[in-house]
């Protein structure tokens, strides 16, 4: 059995014919408040992401903090190797301890590349090791087309990361450690005070009132200019990646741009709010003949500004269905399509508990499906 739920939409993402114009090489952008991806651009090629990687460091060395294996206060020894690094630099020597804090904003706000390498050294004993566990720690987390050779993203012919993974990432960092992810808005730092002129977040999107509060720029000449960014405006977070443009200046534009046009495209609206029924199934062998179903946490979807064609939803589950039935049990899917483009499914789940009715209820329901199937039998 099917039953039906008709309703009339806008339109729901993804939305190919609204996609982003963009010079990028790669792009990804992803509104986290719907699940909806917005524009995807060559988002599965693995690339060379140059200083956009360090965020998998950063998340290692968060999680560190979240299992207790570190505190903010815990001192880390500086290597030859990390003193020696080029590129962006905290400026640290072998004389210094920094703490994790220091490290986490010299890696953050300076993107520092002898901070890293204190961090995977201090982590993991070496670089080549920490690499390694990065790779590791980024498959269990979906990160299916990375590879990482160091923590720091410096060139490396088989340091790659997709433009989605580094989206990917960066939803981890924000739901998974939400008081860390706040240093991502951190405009200005100074290490001890040293390089007083190096001390700006390169993120171009900070301090533009847009709601953007991270993530991470990159660039090498290998990669070109990157970022993988993210903003909130009222109650909806975007998180985008760009990759491959070919000047800061670039940059600075295209991540402005796609934040406003992400933000001023679309339109949430909740059609169904959290709670509310769906449509109702039937229950055999139940203590009652019917069972609400709803979504986890309704229904929202964007809608794109102009857009007059409308979609269907429609609740799909076999039926009837067989008591006992516990409350939050999946039952059935509500299918949300539009007209070129992929359908989306939510669970549909039991709002009730409906406990097996007793013997007698049991007898009556089998004895009124044997009734209905003699009179469809006869009937034919």
């Amino acid at each position: 059995m099917r039953a039906f739920l008709l309703i009339l939409l806008a339109a729901l993402a993804p939305l190919p014919a609204l996609a982003f114009d963009t010079n990028a090489q790669a792009a990804w952008v992803y509104d986290m408040s719907t699940g909806s991806v917005l524009m995807e651009k060559n988002a599965d090629q693995p690339l060379p992401p140059a200083s956009m990687s360090k965020l998998m460091t950063v998340y290692m060395l968060f999680e560190a903090l979240h299992e207790g294996r570190v505190s903010m206060d815990t001192q880390f020894a500086v290597s030859t190797k990390a003193r020696e690094m080029k590129g962006s630099t905290m400026f640290l020597n072998e004389r210094d301890r920094p703490t994790v804090e220091q490290l986490i904003k010299g890696i953050i706000v300076l993107s520092g590349n002898d901070a890293c390498v204190v961090v995977a050294e201090g982590l993991a004993g070496t670089e080549e090791a920490f690499s390694r566990q990065m790779t590791e720690r980024g498959r269990a987390l979906g990160l299916t087309q990375s590879n990482f050779a160091n923590a720091s993203g410096w060139p490396a012919p088989d340091h790659r990361m997709s433009a989605h993974d580094l989206g990917l990432l960066a939803q981890h960092l924000i739901t998974d450690f939400p008081e860390l992810y706040k240093t991502f808005a951190i405009q200005e730092y100074a290490f001890d005070n040293r390089a007083p002129a190096n001390r700006s977040n390169r993120n171009p999107l900070l301090g533009l009132g847009i709601g953007a509060d991270g993530l991470k720029t990159g660039h090498t000449v290998e990669a070109g200019f990157g970022l993988v960014g993210s903003a909130v405006q009222d109650d909806r977070r975007i998180v985008f990646v760009l990759a491959g443009l070919e000047s800061e200046r670039a940059r600075a534009e295209e991540s402005e741009r796609i934040v406003n046009w992400a933000f001023r495209q679309f339109t949430m609206k909740t059609l169904i709010p959290k709670g509310e029924t769906v449509a109702e199934a039937p229950v055999w062998l139940g203590q009652s003949g019917r069972v609400a179903l709803t979504t986890p946490d309704g229904v929202r979807v964007l809608i794109p500004a102009g857009a007059a064609n409308g979609v269907a939803a429609e609740a799909v589950f076999d039926g009837p269905v067989e008591a006992p039935i516990t409350a939050g049990q999946r039952l059935g899917d509500l299918v949300v399509t539009i007209p070129g483009a992929v359908e989306s499914r939510l669970p549909l789940l039991a709002a009730t508990d409906v406990p097996r009715a007793g013997v007698l209820g049991r007898l009556r329901g089998a004895a009124m499906r044997l009734g209905s199937r003699a009179v469809t039998a006869a009937g034919g």
